[in-house]
């Protein structure tokens, strides 16, 4: 098999390699500031491996943070934006196939083994039924992978779609005073990556501080993360509590929604971080409290995944499925 670029593209940092005989080699991780377009960002990284152990590739797959509708794509949280057909011929290859990150996550998820994810509470995966990814990180990305069969083996078909956009659902009176707040300054529309993702950590803590009396505190998200695990700032262990316990209600609703007893993993790059302080938030108690659908979600295992670049063996996959 030739070599291929494959890219995972998010609104912070650009993740390459070379997929070589299966693997990612070369791996670079470009910050998305330090480029005007993403076409730059390949150009650079094609550069540092030009001379290394593999051609150059005419070939690629690329996993970028927004809707993939046709041809001319934006970024959700970024503004960058590109012609997939006019990208392809300015980077001289054949042929680039782009699709939603979380689409990559998703057809990553089926192969991740217990070395390469964390599973959080009980609960057993049933074979050959749906599976569904959550993860924020500077947005809130959602995919779900289901398995169809094909002349007697089983493939996996990722579901894209804009789940991180839903509206935020609500379970505590101090949740919805919250959105109750973000509602008064302005913000028509509060959905799940309004609070759970990196920005949202830090909306999280300014909004828990102004209902609290005590003005805005403007923390950047590593600081509040910093803080809550430290243990030593009530507000920030408050923040992730409420963080952990909203994606718990979203994981659920996900899990509900897709009937993936195949199990629900959380990527991205904030839970990792957390170590036992998401094990012991309300992250798992929030996915199973859905009433007495409770007993359907009970044994759906929940995982963290740990591996560090998902998205690579996502592209792997579907590039090796042509």
């Amino acid at each position: 098999m030739m070599p291929a670029l494959i890219g995972d593209i998010g609104a912070t940092n650009a993740r390459f390699a070379v997929l070589k005989d299966g693997e990612p080699t070369n791996i670079e991780v470009l910050p998305v500031a330090d480029h005007p377009s993403l076409g730059d960002a390949i150009q650079t990284y094609l550069k540092k491996t030009d001379g290394a152990s593999v051609p150059r590739p005419r070939r690629g797959a690329l996993a970028v943070a927004g809707p993939v509708t046709g041809d001319y794509l934006s970024f959700t949280n970024h503004p960058w934006s590109f012609s997939i057909a006019g990208l392809t011929h300015d980077i001289g290859f054949d042929h680039l196939a782009v699709v939603n990150d979380f689409v990559a996550q998703a057809m990553a998820a089926p192969i991740l083994g217990p070395d390469r994810r964390r599973q959080v509470g009980p609960g057993a995966p049933v074979d050959g039924v749906a599976i569904a990814i959550i993860g924020p990180g500077t947005g809130l990305g959602v995919s779900i992978v289901v398995p169809v069969k094909d002349n007697g083996a089983t493939r996996w078909i990722a579901l894209p779609g804009e789940g991180g956009h839903v509206t935020l659902p609500t379970v505590t009176a101090r949740e919805q005073a919250l959105v109750d707040l973000l509602h008064r300054g302005g913000k028509a529309h509060v959905s799940g990556e309004t609070l759970v993702c990196g920005a949202g950590l830090a909306l999280l803590h300014a909004s828990l501080s102004t209902l609290d009396g005590n003005g805005k505190t403007a923390l950047d998200p590593a600081e509040v993360t910093h803080r809550a695990v430290a243990g030593d700032d009530p507000v920030a262990v408050e923040t992730i509590g409420i963080f952990c316990a909203l994606l718990g209600t979203l994981a659920g609703n996900l899990a509900l929604t897709a009937g993936a007893r195949g199990g629900v993993f959380i990527a991205g790059g904030i839970v990792p971080k957390l170590g036992d302080l998401f094990d012991r938030s309300d992250f798992r108690e929030r996915f199973a409290a859905k009433g007495r659908m409770h007993t359907f979600l009970e044994p759906i295992p929940t995982y963290v995944i740990t591996e560090e670049y998902p998205a690579f063996l996502g592209l792997a996959e579907l590039l090796r499925e042509g």
